[in-house]
C-alpha cells in the first residue's frame, strides 16, 4: 500500500473536480480524502495499491469532465490505513 499527497492547479475549483474525484477513487478502490485550498488550487491524499492510486491521480490530471489541470504536485508519504472511504474534507 502507498499514500500519495497531491495538489492540483488549474482550473479545478467550482468544476466539480472534488465530487469526481471522490467518485473515481472510490470506482477504483482507493481511500483518502480531497479539499479545495484557499490559493485557488485542490489538494489530495490518496491511499491504496500503487496501481490504482496512480490510476486514479491520471484521471485527475486527464479526464475531469470540466476541469483543466495546468500542474500536478505528487508526494510520496508513508501509508497509514487511517482512511475507510475516501471523502471530500471541508
Amino acid at each position: 500500500m502507498i499514500r500519495k499527497h497531491a495538489f492540483f492547479e488549474g482550473e479545478v475549483q467550482g468544476v466539480f473536480f472534488r465530487a469526481n474525484t471522490r467518485d473515481k477513487a472510490r470506482e477504483i478502490g482507493v481511500k483518502g480524502w480531497v479539499k479545495n485550498l484557499p490559493d485557488g488550487r485542490v489538494e489530495a491524499v490518496f491511499e491504496g495499491p500503487e496501481e490504482k492510486v496512480d490510476q486514479v491521480i491520471k484521471w485527475c490530471e486527464n479526464n475531469q469532465p470540466h476541469a483543466r489541470v495546468d500542474d500536478v504536485t505528487v508526494d510520496i508519504e508513508k501509508a497509514t490505513g487511517e482512511f475507510d472511504r475516501f471523502f471530500v474534507k471541508r
